[in-house]
């Protein structure tokens, strides 16, 4: 496919050329340029007909084309190529599978039997498409927002001994980032190995100096997916999302918040950040240790996958449930993280709880989620009352009625900005994490999210879901059909880019 792309551009500026200089006085201004746009439509809608994308996704490229060559075509080349099954990311793919099945244990059949068989089903299911085995060997606990957090992310950080690993989507040099900044100095001072992946567009405001400070003191700073717009970069679309730190293979973090002093509630717009964040103790570090390390590899080509770096301290007599750290991302053929939370919509048999900022979910999560209401399960999804990114909230509010009319509650959070990025279901099965509920966390980012079966922290979650909606306005039929026209334009409008977003 990238060898098409490039026959396209070839093709569009040899006649771009063409018309302009060698035959300008035969051919008008909009002539050469419609036949251009002409051109670029047509052989870019071949290439995504033959790419066998979803309907929707076909024919929203092939109206955006059409509306808007000229953009269109720019569009495409920044955010519509398909490189799932690129070399690139097969490699990575391929890699990462075999690393998974060298480093990882299989399931504990005995313990796997204290699960519900609803449960057994999402183990083997979530062990067979994102290659992990679950823990019973894991202490987590959950943390509810930036100031809880970061407390112990930098209590820990200072007790690294060999190394510590972070990979963040977004990182900034304010207060919290100098914190930060200032602990991995002196860490390196120490002799402690760190490394640290950033994405090259979230975190594209991050000073140099921020970086050269870190460099200086030893610290190894790698941007993840660097873009170099004048070439039309071919992974600008795909970024890395997930948040990890891992500290000396035993502790690590994951979940919701970037590095950043918004995510502290010190933001006059956003006020009070809601999110969530997981403390992880024990086996399941290694698998969290495999995302970051693979992901280093991919960017430095540095191997370290060696049992210094992948062998926690194991914790015994627990009993405290399973945990599953999963992975998902462009690289992977099975949209990892979206089929699992769609097994965990239509195999519910209570209540399914949801919590994302940004909703803006595909035919299979839209229709599943519409189904177990109807059937009688209990669908609650939280909200953010006040938009981060308009047009995606506004998409966000296009898919209300149809849940409403299902019999879905939604919920707008009021008390500040929510962040988190959570499912429960049945009281007893939850997921957590970075992914959000939407296209673009299941099919081109980079995500990582905790799946816990049984356990304490599933619990924490459940009492934190409650106390969040004792804090938030119920959304009813009546009410959001007497929105304003101009409301359900925006909608409309935001709803047809969905696909793109």
């Amino acid at each position: 496919m990238k060898n098409t792309v490039r026959v396209i551009l070839f093709v569009s500026v040899f006649v771009l050329f063409y018309f302009l200089y060698i035959d300008q006085q035969f051919w008008g201004m909009v002539k050469y340029i419609s036949i251009l746009f002409t051109l670029l439509v047509i052989i870019i809608g071949f290439v995504i007909f033959l790419e066998n994308r979803h309907p929707t996704q076909t024919l929203t490229w092939l109206v955006v084309l059409g509306a808007f060559p000229f953009l269109g075509f720019i569009f495409y080349l920044l955010f519509g190529r398909n490189y799932r099954k690129e070399k690139n990311y097969q490699k990575k793919y391929i890699l990462d599978k075999e690393s998974y099945r060298k480093f990882e244990p299989s399931s504990n059949v005995t313990s796997l039997h204290s699960l519900s068989t609803n449960h057994e089903k999402h183990v083997h299911l979530a062990q067979r498409i994102g290659n992990s085995a679950i823990s019973f060997s894991t202490e987590t606990e959950v943390l509810i927002d930036g100031e809880r957090t970061f407390k112990e992310i930098l209590k820990w950080l200072q007790t690294a001994k060999h190394h510590i690993h972070l990979e963040y989507y977004i990182v900034r040099h304010d207060d919290l980032g100098k914190q930060i900044k200032d602990i991995l100095i002196q860490k390196a001072n120490d002799g402690v190995r760190v490394r640290f992946l950033y994405d090259a567009v979230g975190s594209w405001q991050l000073s140099k100096q921020y970086i050269q400070d870190l460099k200086n003191a030893g610290v190894e700073m790698v941007p993840f997916g660097p873009v170099r717009i004048p070439v039309l970069n071919n992974k600008f679309n795909f970024r890395n999302h997930r948040k990890i730190i891992v500290i000396d293979g035993n502790i690590g973090f994951v979940g919701g918040l970037n590095i950043g002093d918004e995510y502290l509630g010190k933001n006059d717009y956003f006020g009070y950040w809601r999110d969530t964040h997981l403390f992880v103790k024990g086996e399941a570090v290694r698998t969290l240790q495999l995302i970051f390390l693979q992901d280093w590899y991919y960017m430095t080509n540095d191997n370290f996958l060696t049992p210094g770096y992948l062998t926690p301290e194991l914790l015994t007599e627990l009993n405290d449930g399973g945990v599953q750290m999963i992975a998902g991302g462009p690289d992977n053929e099975w949209s990892v993280l979206k089929n699992i939370f769609f097994s965990m919509i239509t195999n519910a048999q209570k209540r399914v709880w949801i919590a994302s900022p940004y909703f803006i979910p595909d035919e299979d999560i839209f229709s599943a989620l519409k189904i177990a209401a109807l059937s009688g399960v209990e669908v609650k999804l939280l909200v953010p009352h006040r938009p981060d990114k308009r047009i995606v909230f506004h998409a966000s509010r296009s898919y209300f009625p149809d849940m409403l009319e299902a019999g879905v509650r939604i919920f707008q959070y009021e008390k500040g900005f929510m962040h988190s990025k959570i499912i429960i279901v049945d009281d007893e099965f939850a997921s957590i994490g970075t992914s959000n509920m939407d296209m673009r966390s299941f099919h081109l980012n980079f995500e990582v999210n905790a799946f816990l079966y049984q356990t304490k922290s599933t619990q924490t979650l459940i009492e934190s879901y409650k106390q969040d909606l004792t804090v938030s306005k119920e959304i009813t039929i009546e009410e959001f059909k007497q929105r304003h026209f101009g409301y359900r334009i925006l909608e409309s409008t935001s709803r047809l880019l969905s696909p793109l977003l």
